[in-house]
């Protein structure tokens, strides 16, 4: 501890798992909007991460209200925001968010999207395959044009809806904090929309490592084209992200209100590694250099094209340094702004602990448990292009 801390401040109220909680749920949205790119603007080069894209946000909004479960000291009770609403309190709102989000957009965005295959393997199948899945096509069997039209129509409807409400599930995270007016750290009104465009960093790039590294360990070949335009968004995104960061910071020291001499002290001691090192240098500006030297988008006029092998390398760790970053942001607004006093004069420490509901295993398995379920939504609704099913015969 460093200066004067009330003695009810040793202890902070949100741990690990907070940090967590908007870490994931970021992930989602950035991976949905990914996938509209290919639904709603037509990008093209972006096509073979699409249903990818709309499986890796299912998988990791199943989780991504776990932590804040575990959170909670009887999770058993947080069905009562249905029963008994709250509708001044943002994070008993969230439910309603989440629900709408999971069953109305992401769920019908997939079922449209997969019911053609449903059907078609419903009747390749037999035995228990089978009837699994002719309960996932919920009886509709129709394959006529009309009806494939209807689906991919009603779809792409869906995911126009679905754009806002990504925004809106992951904004308000960040309008949480900003909404704080006596945490100097948290209040800003930049906090929703610096949070929103870090998410959509996230979610670009948790889908380029995961289509790069699943594509090779399958043997198939890489669609450079899609990895460079997926590389290309991501340096726009995260241009675009920094640019935000940069702004919130120079008007903090602009009014230099009298809780700067304090957040300099938490930027220079407490957090210089998590957010000097880890986000701006490793996080941000590696990322960024290195996606405007290999990118054939980005590259200068004249300079030599970097091969397609050392690309991949590149991208696969430029995303990952993004990963990092992204993680420290919530860190360092979560953990950080509760590591000094109320009264703005001294600092104190937070250490995670190995074991336990907010220990690191417990972080670990949360952040594991959505690649087990994308794995098994992969088997059920393969994603690649190559294995989508052949038209029906017409009758």
């Amino acid at each position: 501890m460093q200066g004067y801390i009330y003695p009810n401040e040793f202890e902070l109220r949100w741990s690990l798992l907070i940090v967590l909680y908007p870490y994931l749920t970021g992930l989602v949205a950035g991976a949905f909007i990914l996938a509209s790119l290919a639904r709603v603007f037509n990008v093209k080069e972006v096509e073979p991460t699409y249903r990818l894209a709309l499986l890796t946000a299912l998988a990791f909004l199943i989780v991504a209200p776990l932590p804040l479960l575990a959170h909670l000291g009887h999770p058993e009770r947080s069905y009562e925001i249905f029963l008994t609403p709250n509708r001044q309190s943002a994070m008993a709102m969230f439910g309603f968010v989440y629900a709408w989000y999971l069953m109305v957009v992401l769920l019908l965005e997939i079922w449209f999207d997969y019911r053609r295959d449903f059907v078609l393997r419903a009747r390749e199948a037999t035995g228990p395959r089978k009837w699994f899945y002719y309960a996932l096509t919920l009886g509709s069997t129709d394959l006529s044009d009309r009806a494939l039209r209807f689906d991919d129509k009603a779809g792409r409807w869906i995911t126009i809806i679905g754009i806002p409400s990504a925004f809106l599930l992951h904004g308000y995270v960040g309008f949480i904090f900003g909404s704080i007016k006596a945490n100097p750290w948290w209040s800003s009104v930049l906090m929703p929309v610096v949070f929103l465009f870090s998410a959509i960093v996230s979610g670009i790039a948790l889908v380029l490592i995961i289509y790069l590294v699943a594509t090779l360990f399958r043997g198939k070949k890489v669609d450079m084209g899609c990895a460079d335009k997926l590389a290309t968004f991501l340096f726009f995104a995260m241009l675009v992200d920094f640019s935000l960061e940069m702004l919130d910071f120079i008007h903090r020291l602009y009014e230099s209100e009298e809780s700067i001499e304090i957040l300099s002290q938490l930027i220079e001691g407490r957090l210089f590694v998590s957010l000097i090192v880890l986000q701006v240098v490793l996080g941000t500006l590696v990322p960024l250099i290195a996606l405007g030297v290999v990118s054939p988008a980005l590259s200068w006029r004249g300079t030599r094209k970097v091969p397609a092998e050392v690309r991949r390398l590149i991208y696969i760790g430029c995303a990952l340094l993004v990963q990092v970053g992204i993680f420290s942001i919530r860190w360092n607004v979560v953990i950080g702004g509760q590591l000094f006093s109320k009264s703005l004069r001294g600092l104190t420490v937070y250490k995670a602990e190995l074991l336990g509901v907010e220990g690191l295993l417990m972080a670990g398995a949360l952040v594991i448990l959505p690649f087990i379920i994308l794995g098994l939504l992969v088997k059920i609704m393969p994603p690649w292009p190559e294995d989508e099913l052949p038209a029906p015969p017409e009758v």
